[in-house]
């Protein structure tokens, strides 16, 4: 789940809310998707670093990427003894800024099913982190890529009526916590716990955001319910002799 994101504040409030030393420059973006370069915070020599990294991360065994699956998200409850990224939670965690980020509710099945997208956001609008995992991939001719995936747990109950996981949410005061490489198992445990419910505030969307092309403010737009397009109207059944008693009815 959380296959979509969005950084819209500006770099400088970024910075003064994550306190990295550097200065990058970067636009707005609305609709995050996977595979793109994105904004993270890590330690290095002791400081808060930002620097950008491929959302989709690549254990270092691996051979070939292309071979290998997509992964953005790492469960929470099995990130500690798996082994393609048991020394990257020891390790390697880092944050993942963002002011919002999208989820899909399913309705229906089949040829009936709808997916209605939803916005999660701070009530001021603020910046908040995910808890993530870096890992550098070193390929065989030496060039090496830095990759990352968010980390995910159990929903709230704010969330759980949209979907049954959500991304774990650092809390700023526990930043230092979740990216020192020394923290206590047990305080680490503890930050993956779900979000208060209040944490984040849920807005139903327009279609816009489906698509990644898309990826200006219009993504952002509420639901309008009057450009909603008609249910699909039912057929008539109509007698075969035209008669509205006819219990043999027929489509044609």
């Amino acid at each position: 789940m959380c296959g979509r994101y969005a950084i819209t504040l500006p770099p400088e409030a970024m910075r003064e809310a994550f306190a990295y030393r550097e200065q990058p420059n970067f636009p707005p973006r609305y609709n995050i998707a996977p595979t793109q370069p994105v904004p993270v915070v890590r330690l290095d020599e002791g400081r808060r670093q930002f620097i950008l990294m491929r959302w989709g991360f690549i254990p270092g065994w691996v051979k070939d990427p292309k071979a290998f699956p997509l992964v953005i998200n790492v469960r929470s409850e099995s990130a500690r003894e798996k082994p393609s990224f048991r020394a990257a939670f020891i390790r390697r965690r880092c944050l993942m800024p963002a002011d919002g980020f999208y989820e899909w509710h399913r309705l229906g099945e089949g040829r009936q099913q709808e997916n209605r997208p939803y916005l999660f956001r701070k009530p001021d609008r603020g910046f908040f982190a995910f808890a993530a995992l870096w890992e550098t991939w070193h390929s065989p001719d030496g060039s090496e890529i830095d990759t990352v995936a968010m980390v995910t747990g159990s929903a709230n109950g704010q969330m759980a009526a949209i979907h049954h996981r959500s991304p774990v949410i650092v809390p700023p005061e526990a930043f230092d916590t979740w990216l020192d490489p020394a923290a206590e198992p047990a305080d680490l445990q503890e930050l993956l716990r779900p979000s208060p419910d209040d944490l984040l505030e849920m807005l139903r969307l327009g279609p816009a955001v489906n698509k990644i092309a898309n990826d200006g403010p219009e993504v952002q737009e509420p639901f309008d319910p009057a450009s909603a397009p008609a249910p699909p109207a039912k057929p008539v059944m109509r007698s075969r002799r035209g008669s509205p008693d006819d219990s043999q009815g027929s489509l044609f």
